[in-house]
């Protein structure tokens, strides 16, 4: 028994003994790669990588942390005759991640890069040695900057105020030739080359120079072709630059006082309305397209320009009396709509033509500006005259047939714009909110036959005081309508007739709303959030107008870069000295690109390059009566002269 107790205790021992023996070392966890890029290119073991980058870095990832010093020794980069460029190593990620510069390799060459089998980790960890192999590609071309007359260019933003001949610098990353370049860059100004020379500045550098006088405030566009490849046998990818000159600083017409300056527009534009009148009706053509089409508010500031014709001397008063009594038999033959003329007309036949698909019948807005011209000529004819005080007849019973009440749709407090004898009230239009149609609604209440209550007014136009806005845009409180005053044709077509400097009733005072309004107008397009080209103190208007793309109600909240000269003429009476410095910006600095045969054309837009052919009546209109308003307050005297005219003020609660 003892023996196997003696057995067992040497056994504890034995295994005591065992245990405390020391474990042999532990074989160390291996380095691998887990990728390697050359710039956005992966490389792999055992293929020919090609396309590779000629300057961007090397990055090695491993699994494990590795040791710097080892990695210098140990990661080699050598060309195809064993030449090494000398390499630069960075790390990151303790020492997971290296990032490896070297000098700019020479293109379409084949490189090793090497990773030794010495290459240690961090802890010791071995590494299984691996090769890549690649090829390098040629360096693109790139064009890195672009200097203009010694200024760097940002071309995220658009070039402006360009010298008329400038000196164009061209910075490549290679060395480029000017010869490379002669046929493959080109400058235009739409289909029109423009001449330059190329001079070479410096290996890198082409300058080219402008041999000719650009034109003022132009669209130019600077092309480098790609197919320059072909020339140098890098992939280039072409360039496109758009500028746009500056002010050219010589007048293009001779300078004039300012007074003959004002008559010279009036009397060139009268021509519009008296040259371009329609053979048989002598009303107002649409716009100088227009055919058979005739406008009924055009032909309304028509016929206020033929009276200011008339005491400008631009027409004698005989004639103008003619031409005005053609008119009123022409009106008083034409299609109405319970007395409500429609917004357009055949010339000659007097049948209305549809505005828009329900838009075939009575226009009240439209009616109302011709009946504001009605009633001016009325004012201005001499009823001592028998000719004369027959047509006076005649503009009364126009005038007294209109059916103002017919329009508040069954005797709602708001007038309708809108009746068709086929579409009945289906346009359903309220004439509500601050917009041009204020003398729609001061004559409706005037009429002595078919007035329509003071209610109308204040529930359907004032929109019960809606209309009030009261707010600053640019600094300057707007005391009615919609934001920033929409366009500037609302502080117009009302106050062709209407005299705004006393105006004022519980809303506003309108000398203070139309004065507010033009320097909104005119203080956004100086702050030109949207960069357009062109705009300044000199050069502003937004309104109703035409477009490169066809026809828009141009306001701060709606700006398409569109220029329409008459927002800027017509506001003279506001802002005297600011409407006279855009007179003298579109006459003299544009010239006959702007100036035609019946005056400044609609409109222009510098950022697209384009300048309309059209002129329209109800834009040619308000610059006549609007200038004529400013220098004698001739129009405004007019119609605020009529009896009726008055007593619908009062009835309004107008102070006048």
């Amino acid at each position: 028994m003892r023996e196997i107790i003696f057995l067992l205790l040497m056994c504890l021992v034995a295994a005591s003994c065992e245990s405390n023996d020391p474990e042999p070392d532990a074989t160390p966890e291996s380095l691998s790669v887990s990728y390697v890029y050359i710039g956005d290119e992966a490389l792999y073991v055992g293929v020919q990588n090609e396309n590779i980058a000629v300057d961007e870095p090397i990055e090695i990832r491993f699994n494990q942390s590795v040791n710097l010093q080892s990695a210098q020794k140990n990661i080699t980069l050598s060309n195809s005759d064993g030449a090494e460029p000398e390499l630069t190593f960075s790390s990151f990620n303790k020492n997971k991640l290296l990032k490896i510069e070297h000098p700019i390799l020479d293109e379409n060459s084949t490189y090793t890069l090497s990773l030794k089998s010495d290459l240690k980790g961090e802890n010791n960890e071995i590494f299984e040695g691996q090769d890549y192999t690649f090829t390098t590609l040629s360096r693109p071309l790139v064009l890195e900057s672009i200097t203009i007359d010694d200024e760097q260019l940002n071309t995220a933003q658009k070039i402006t105020d360009v010298s008329l001949k400038p000196l164009i610098d061209l910075n490549f990353n290679l060395s480029i030739e000017a010869n490379d370049l002669s046929d493959y860059l080109s400058l235009t100004n739409g289909d029109e080359s423009v001449n330059f020379s190329l001079t070479q500045t410096d290996d890198n550098t082409i300058t080219v120079a402008v041999t000719q006088n650009l034109e003022d405030y132009t669209k130019y566009l600077l092309t480098i072709s790609s197919d320059l490849e072909e020339r140098t046998g890098r992939a280039f990818d072409g360039q496109e630059l758009t500028f746009y000159t500056g002010p050219d600083s010589t007048l293009k017409f001779p300078e004039i006082s300012d007074e003959e300056l004002l008559t010279l527009i009036q009397r060139q534009t009268f021509r519009y309305f008296w040259d371009f009148a329609h053979p048989v009706s002598s009303m107002a053509r649409e716009r100088n397209t227009s055919d058979e089409t005739v406008t009924t508010g055009g032909t309304g500031f028509g016929i206020m320009a033929i009276v200011v014709g008339m005491e400008r001397g631009f027409i004698t008063r005989d004639e103008g009396v003619e031409r005005l009594n053609t008119i009123v038999d022409f009106l008083a033959s034409a299609d109405r709509f319970h007395g409500a003329w429609p917004h357009w007309m055949n010339g000659t036949t007097g049948e209305a033509l549809p505005f828009s698909t329900y838009d075939d019948g009575g226009d009240l807005v439209e009616t109302s500006f011709l009946v504001t011209g009605l009633l001016v000529a009325r004012q201005y004819l001499d009823a001592s005259d028998t000719y004369e005080d027959a047509i006076i007849e005649k503009i009364n019973e126009l005038w007294n047939g209109v059916e103002w009440d017919w329009y508040t749709r069954g005797g709602q407090n708001v007038l309708y714009w809108h009746w068709s004898p086929n579409y009945g009230w289906e346009m359903n239009m309220k004439i509500q909110g601050y917009n041009e149609a204020l003398i729609t609604y001061i004559l409706a209440a005037s009429s002595s036959t078919h007035p329509v209550d003071e209610q109308v007014y204040h529930q359907g136009w004032a929109l019960n005081g809606d209309i009030v806005n009261g707010n600053q845009y640019y600094g300057y409180t707007l005391p009615l309508g919609q934001e920033y005053g929409g366009p500037l044709f609302f502080a117009h077509y009302s106050f062709l007739g209407l005299d705004p400097r006393n105006l004022s009733d519980q809303y506003a005072g309108y000398w203070e709303q139309n004065v507010n309004h033009t320097l909104i107008n005119r203080q956004h397009c100086i702050e030109n959030p949207y960069h357009f080209v062109g705009y300044s103190s000199d050069c502003w208007g937004l309104t109703a107008s035409d477009n490169q793309d066809g026809y828009s109600a141009h306001s701060p909240t709606n700006d398409l870069g569109v220029i329409t000269p008459t927002a800027a003429i017509s506001s003279i009476p506001y802002t005297p000295d600011e409407s006279m410095e855009a007179i003298h910006f579109f006459y003299y600095r544009l010239g006959d690109r702007l100036w035609g045969e019946y005056g400044f054309y609609d409109a222009f837009n510098i950022t697209e390059g384009w300048v309309a052919d059209s002129y329209l009546a109800i834009d040619q209109g308000p610059i006549i009566v609007m200038i004529e308003n400013y220098r004698s307050a001739l129009i405004w005297e007019l119609l605020m002269s009529c009896p009726e005219v008055q007593e619908g003020l009062t009835k309004l609660g107008f102070n006048y």
